[in-house]
């Protein structure tokens, strides 16, 4: 029996990452596919460790000459940043985050595609910050989130891009607190190059004057972004919640975007909420990045709707699965 039109697949792309099991991704771009009617896209998760990525990126490069071609991928941990020296072309943004999430196989003709690199974490926070102001303040003009102090927990790959998302906000001072901030992948050199003044805080988990100082930071900000894995950020909860108490709140309008998105709320974001303060789930990042990369890999408007019925009904059952963005 011939196969129907539906069956054959003529474009594929993938999330790549280790581990990559747990991404959500794939519910994300094959609702945007289902959408836009293209029958013949596929997407899939692929383990792949540092070793295997020379050849996933020349079998994403090769010429097409028989079966689907490669569209594109997803990257996610720990390839954000060391991926960058083995594409060809890095988009702007992306070079000065110093981290790409996104690969474009782009093509000409027949012959060997060229690989472009695109950050669109970045579109992604300010998306999910937008997002949480304008719920918690409907007459706000497009979520406008007024920010004089701003915190970003974490110096990695997603802190790198939480930097540029606060300086396209246009927020005042920023404070990065993090347990190691020295390294060409550190948000402090990301920083350097996005021209942005940033202040560091060394953070000790076991230092229970570290956490006092650290959570006296988050409760004065206007935004917190917390780019911790699941339960890194546990040692601020308590700590948090008492300086909180002490400022009577948060300020007013303030936002917490963090990255986790499941088990959800985290332990610090349940300190932010029960003191007033808008929260922007891991989940609502991860939306907010997919539909740029979906329309960089399509070339076509996806429709965020479809995409966030698909994700939150994914999301329904994995309460006890520590996950984050990606």
């Amino acid at each position: 029996m011939a196969e129907s039109p539906a069956e054959v697949i003529r474009h594929r792309a993938a999330v790549i990452g280790s581990p990559v099991s747990h991404s959500l991704s794939p519910v994300l771009h094959r609702a945007a596919y289902a959408g836009l009617g293209l029958d013949g896209w596929s997407y899939e998760r692929r383990e792949t460790d540092s070793e295997a990525m020379s050849a996933l990126l020349a079998e994403l490069a090769a010429p097409v000459q028989a079966g689907p071609a490669w569209a594109g991928l997803s990257v996610t941990m720990p390839h954000k940043q060391t991926l960058l020296a083995h594409l060809d072309v890095i988009d702007p943004l992306a070079e000065a985050v110093g981290a790409v999430n996104t690969v474009v196989a782009q093509r000409s003709g027949a012959g060997s595609a060229l690989l472009a690199g695109f950050n669109t974490d970045v579109a992604g926070i300010v998306g999910a910050l937008r997002e949480a102001a304008r719920t918690q303040a409907p007459d706000r003009p497009d979520g406008c989130l007024r920010i004089e102090q701003a915190v970003v927990l974490g110096s990695g790959a997603t802190a790198c891009s939480a930097l540029a998302a606060l300086g396209e906000l246009r927020a005042g001072r920023i404070t990065v607190v993090a347990r190691r901030h020295a390294g060409p992948g550190r948000a402090l050199s990301a920083a350097h190059r996005m021209g942005l003044d940033i202040e560091t805080l060394t953070w000790k988990p076991a230092d229970s004057a570290s956490n006092t100082e650290a959570a006296r930071r988050l409760a004065a900000a206007d935004v917190v972004i917390s780019t911790l894995p699941a339960h890194a950020a546990d040692p601020l909860a308590h700590p948090l919640r008492q300086a909180l108490d002490q400022a009577e709140g948060t300020r007013p309008g303030a936002v917490m975007l963090d990255v986790v998105y499941a088990p959800w709320p985290t332990a610090v974001a349940g300190a932010w909420a029960h003191a007033g303060g808008a929260l922007a789930p891991g989940w609502l990042m991860l939306l907010h990045q997919a539909v740029p990369q979906v329309q960089l890999m399509t070339g076509q408007q996806p429709d965020i709707d479809l995409m966030r019925t698909a994700l939150l009904a994914a999301l329904a059952p994995t309460a006890d699965t520590s996950r984050t963005s990606h």
